[in-house]
């Protein structure tokens, strides 16, 4: 499923959601189509409009600071960009480096993602008990960089046109 930026009414990042949640808010005017997917429309019955890719509330949010990311499954999978810690295919699950049973916890240094044959085979021991090696070390992402890799974007890439703010002029 599609992921839509959210944009505050001041233009600033807050989060990510759905296409059908996206297309709830523009229908009940909470929110604005700032850029839309090329060529994809949205049709109903009444109903007409381009597949949004980003959108900006109508009213300001106030929002409180985080610094740091919360941590969450799917996060540690967008994180990891969906591929395994241990052998480089497709992930579907998340694998903790030090097993629960052990004293490890949910945090993102403590997880990477997995594919199920290598979580499988690792089971309930460490990568160096069960002989395996880390292709990536776990990081903590900040709430920015969850928002980057949420909408696709690595490290070397730049903001897209229509989010990057110009430099103020003195």
């Amino acid at each position: 499923m599609r992921e839509t930026l959210v944009l505050n009414a001041s233009f600033e990042p807050l989060s990510t959601v759905s296409l059908r949640r996206a297309v709830v808010l523009v229908m009940r005017e909470k929110a604005v189509v700032e850029q839309s997917h090329p060529g994809l429309r949205v049709r109903a019955a009444q109903l007409d409009i381009p597949v949004p890719q980003v959108i900006r509330l109508r009213r300001f949010v106030r929002v409180p600071f985080r610094q740091r990311a919360s941590w969450s499954r799917r996060g540690v999978l967008v994180r990891d960009r969906h591929r395994c810690a241990y052998c480089g295919r497709r992930a579907t699950t998340v694998d903790h480096v030090v097993p629960r049973s052990h004293g490890g916890g949910d945090t993102w240094l403590n997880t990477v993602a997995a594919c199920a044959a290598d979580n499988h085979r690792k089971a309930d021991r460490t990568p160096a008990q069960a002989g395996m090696r880390l292709l990536v070390k776990p990081f903590e992402p900040t709430p920015a960089d969850s928002l980057l890799l949420a909408l696709g974007l690595g490290e070397g890439d730049t903001l897209p046109e229509w989010l990057s703010v110009p430099a103020a002029t003195a």
